[in-house]
């Protein structure tokens, strides 16, 4: 079982500690890196290998599902951006990166891609449900009221 077929069972049941809420394409979850405060990815439901998997109603519902939660993020986190990743490299199941942006960041990684921190950074700040809460709930609420 993939990383993100365990995700979208643990969300399925409710156990995700970075669950935010279910999306009308999938689960919106926090990703278990915190490094960029609001750092989402969206889990589809079901588990598809690719974006292209889809047929052509389910992938628009998917990519508007993406921008939704980044509406949210904005509205959640006071961010200036978000960065939008399909990868599907290292776990070969469709899962989209959705990563709030900060004009605080310092310049040399701000203006390159969130992958550009160091695995130190990255380390330093795991997602905790306990201090994490009050976030999910704020981007549950913004999401449901875009719903």
């Amino acid at each position: 079982m993939t990383t993100v077929q365990q995700g979208i069972e643990s969300a399925r049941v409710g156990t995700n500690p970075g669950l935010i809420c279910r999306v009308p394409s999938g689960w919106a979850v926090l990703c278990d890196m915190q490094y960029l405060r609001g750092y989402t990815i969206l889990l589809p439901d079901p588990c598809v290998e690719s974006l292209n998997a889809l047929d052509p109603g389910k992938r628009a519902g998917y990519l508007c599902d993406m921008a939704l939660i980044g509406d949210a993020l904005l509205e959640a986190t006071g961010a200036y951006r978000i960065n939008y990743a399909i990868l599907g490299n290292s776990d070969p199941a469709l899962h989209a990166h959705i990563i709030p942006r900060y004009l605080s960041e310092p310049d040399e990684v701000r203006r390159g891609g969130p992958w550009s921190y160091g695995q130190e950074v990255k380390d330093a700040s795991k997602l905790d449900p306990a201090r994490d809460k009050e976030l999910i709930i704020q981007i549950a609420t913004a999401i449901r009221k875009r719903l």
